[in-house]
C-alpha cells in the first residue's frame, strides 16, 4: 500500500511526464549548474561490458526461485513436478517464499533480442543455487534426483543453451562451481572433477568462461549449501585448490572473488539477517590469489525475508548512497589484501531475496542508475544487475517478457554513456546527481547523466551548445512503464527495441523535470579524453 507521502508524488509526477512529452522547457532566469564538458578530465575507464546482468543458474536447470508477489498473493503457480531436483532452494528459508520455474527457455527469440540489445555483456549464470548443482556429464535426460550432496541437476543441453544465448547475444559467461558436500572427499576438502567436467564441456561446445568466482556469496556459507560449520580457513583451503586447478585448466578466465554480500550497512531491521564469515577473515585465509575483487551489494532484503524498505526511501540520499557506503568498506579490504586489483559488483539489484514489488517499477531507475554512474567513478569495471528476467528484480517481466522501467534504463546507458569516465565538475548533492563519460561512438563527445530525484521540484542545467536528448520519466513512480521523452517505447513482438530517436536542443539552460533521468549527448564537446 503507499504511503501518504508517495500518493502527494503522484501529481508532481504527472507533470514530470507532461513536461517530457512536450521535450525539454528551456529555462527563463536561474541558469543552474553550468556543464564544460569540453574540459571535463579524465576518471578512468570501465570494462566496455560494464552493465552486464545475471541469470541465476536455477533458471537454467529448473526449480524453485523467489516467488513473485502476485503469485504470493494468490495467483495460480506452475505445478511442480514430482522430482527430488526441483525442490533445489536456499538452505534454512522458508519454502513459502520460493515457487517452482521451469527451465528458462533461452532460444526464445524476443529473449535474445531483448538480451543482445543490452549488449557487449557479461551475463553471469551462477547464484546461490549454483553452490549445490551437480553437473550431469552425459546426453540423458536430467536425473530424477540429484547425486547425494547436492541439490538440484543441471545437464550438458541446459549449459550448451547458456553457451549458446551468450554466442548469439554477443554475451561472455561468468559463472562460479559447485562447492557442496557432493564435491568434497572423506576428509571434507573440495575436489575439482565436477569443475574438470563442466569446463571440459564448456570447450567442447565452442564456449568459454570469462570470469569466475569460486563459490556464491561466502560470506553466508550456510545458506549457500556449504557443509555445516563450513569457515573461513575451510574456505580459504577449498579456494586455493580451486585456484590450482583453474590456472591449470582455464588459464584466461579471470578469478573473481571473494564475492561476498551483506557487510558495510545492515540488510535488515535490527541488524544482519543471519551469522555471516567476514570478508576479512576470508581474505586472510585466501591471500591474493584473486584476478579482481569482487563483492555483491543489496541495499536491504525484501519484505518477503523481514525487509522493511519502502518505496516512498527510494529516492533519499541515504538510500541511494548506501552504494557507495559498501563500495567503500569493500575497497578498503581490497587496498589492504589484495591492493591494485580492479573492483567487480556481480549481482545487484533492488533488494536482496528476489526484490521488493517497486523493483519492477519506475522509482527504482533511480537507484539502478546512480549505481551505474557513481561506481563507474570510483573505477569499479562491471555492474552485474539481478536478474535478467526472474522475479521482482528482473530487468524483463518474467512471464510476459516485457521490459521493465529499469532494462529501459539500462538501454540508453548503454546507447549513451561509453567506457571512459569523466569527471562532470559538480557536487553530488541529495537531489542533483550528475555523472558524465565520453559519449558511445562519437569521437570527442562526450554523454551527461542528470538524476532529478527531487519529486516536486524541478532542477536546472546549463548547457553551452546543442545536444540530444533522453528523458526517463512516468506518469507516478510506482509506475512499471516508463516514458522516454515523453512516449512510451515500443517493443517488436521478436523483441527489437529498435532506434529510439532524441530530441535535439539549443544551448542554453535546461529544466529537470521533477523525479527525471536525463542523458545528454554532447556531441561537438571536443572533449580531447574523448578523442580517437
Amino acid at each position: 500500500m503507499l504511503t501518504q507521502t508517495m500518493a502527494k508524488m503522484r501529481s508532481a509526477l504527472g507533470m514530470a511526464a507532461m513536461l517530457a512529452a512536450v521535450g525539454a522547457v528551456i529555462a527563463q532566469g536561474t541558469p543552474g549548474i553550468s556543464l564544460v564538458p569540453a574540459k571535463m578530465p579524465k576518471l578512468g575507464a570501465v570494462d566496455p561490458r560494464f552493465a552486464s546482468y545475471n541469470i541465476e543458474m536455477v533458471e537454467v536447470t529448473g526449480g524453485r526461485f523467489w516467488k513473485p508477489y502476485k503469485s504470493a498473493a494468490g495467483e495460480q503457480n506452475t505445478p511442480e513436478p514430482s522430482v527430488t531436483q526441483n525442490a533445489n532452494q536456499q538452505v534454512g528459508v522458508s519454502p513459502s517464499l520460493f515457487q517452482y520455474r521451469p527451465p528458462i527457455n533461452l532460444a526464445n527469440p524476443r529473449l535474445r533480442k531483448l538480451a543482445e540489445a543490452l549488449g557487449p555483456s557479461y551475463v553471469r549464470v551462477s547464484g546461490t543455487w549454483q553452490n549445490s548443482t551437480y553437473f550431469q556429464d552425459d546426453n540423458e535426460p536430467a536425473l530424477k534426483e540429484a547425486p547425494k550432496g547436492f541439490g538440484g541437476v543441471l545437464t550438458r543441453a541446459q549449459w550448451k543453451s547458456v553457451v549458446e544465448f551468450a554466442r548469439a547475444t554477443g554475451g561472455e559467461i561468468v559463472t562460479s562451481f559447485a562447492i557442496s558436500p557432493g564435491t568434497r572427499d572423506e576428509n571434507g576438502v573440495w575436489t575439482q572433477a565436477q569443475a574438470k567436467a563442466f569446463l571440459d564441456y564448456t570447450r567442447s561446445v565452442g564456449g568459454k568462461i570469462a570470469a569466475t568466482e569460486f563459490m556464491n556469496e561466502p560470506t553466508f556459507p550456510g545458506p549457500g549449501g556449504a557443509p555445516a560449520g563450513y569457515d573461513a580457513a575451510e574456505f580459504g583451503r577449498d579456494a586455493k585448490l580451486f585456484e590450482a586447478f583453474l590456472r591449470k585448466e582455464s588459464p584466461k578466465t579471470i578469478f573473481l572473488g571473494p564475492g561476498s554480500v551483506g557487510e558495510g550497512v545492515p540488510l535488515a531491521p535490527g541488524g544482519g539477517m543471519m551469522k555471516l564469515i567476514g570478508t576479512e577473515d576470508i581474505l586472510k585465509a585466501t591471500g591474493p590469489i584473486f584476478d579482481a575483487f569482487s563483492y555483491h551489494f543489496y541495499g536491504a532484503v525484501s519484505r518477503r525475508c523481514m525487509g522493511n524498505m519502502g518505496a516512498d526511501k527510494a529516492l533519499t540520499a541515504e538510500w541511494l548512497d548506501r552504494t557507495d557506503v559498501v563500495e567503500a568498506f569493500y575497497a578498503a579490504l581490497r587496498d589492504k589484501y589484495v591492493p591494485g586489483k580492479p573492483m567487480w559488483l556481480t549481482e545487484t539489484a533492488e533488494a536482496a531475496c528476489g526484490g521488493d514489488q517497486f523493483a519492477g517499477e519506475f522509482v527504482d531507475i533511480f537507484r539502478y542508475l546512480n549505481q551505474l554512474g557513481t561506481l563507474a567513478q570510483k573505477g569499479v569495471q562491471v555492474v552485474m544487475h539481478n536478474t535478467l528476467a526472474a522475479s521482482d528484480y528482473g530487468l524483463l517481466n518474467e512471464a510476459t517478457l516485457e521490459p521493465r522501467p529499469d532494462y529501459w534504463a539500462a538501454l540508453v546507458w548503454k546507447r549513451t554513456m561509453g567506457s571512459v569516465v569523466l569527471d562532470p565538475g559538480t557536487r553530488k548533492d541529495s537531489s542533483l546527481r550528475i555523472y558524465a563519460h565520453c559519449a558511445a561512438n562519437r569521437n570527442g563527445g562526450v554523454a551527461v547523466l542528470a538524476l532529478n530525484t527531487d519529486s516536486g521540484k524541478e532542477q536546472v542545467i546549463t548547457v553551452p551548445e546543442a545536444a540530444e536528448r533522453f528523458t526517463l520519466t512516468a506518469a507516478q513512480l510506482t509506475s512499471a512503464t516508463v516514458l522516454v521523452n515523453g512516449k512510451e517505447p515500443g517493443v517488436a513482438a521478436d523483441g527489437d527495441v529498435g532506434a529510439l530517436r532524441p530530441e535535439r536542443l539549443m544551448a542554453g539552460p535546461l529544466r529537470l523535470a521533477p523525479a527525471s533521468a536525463t542523458f545528454l549527448i554532447i556531441a561537438g564537446a571536443r572533449n580531447r579524453s574523448c578523442m580517437q
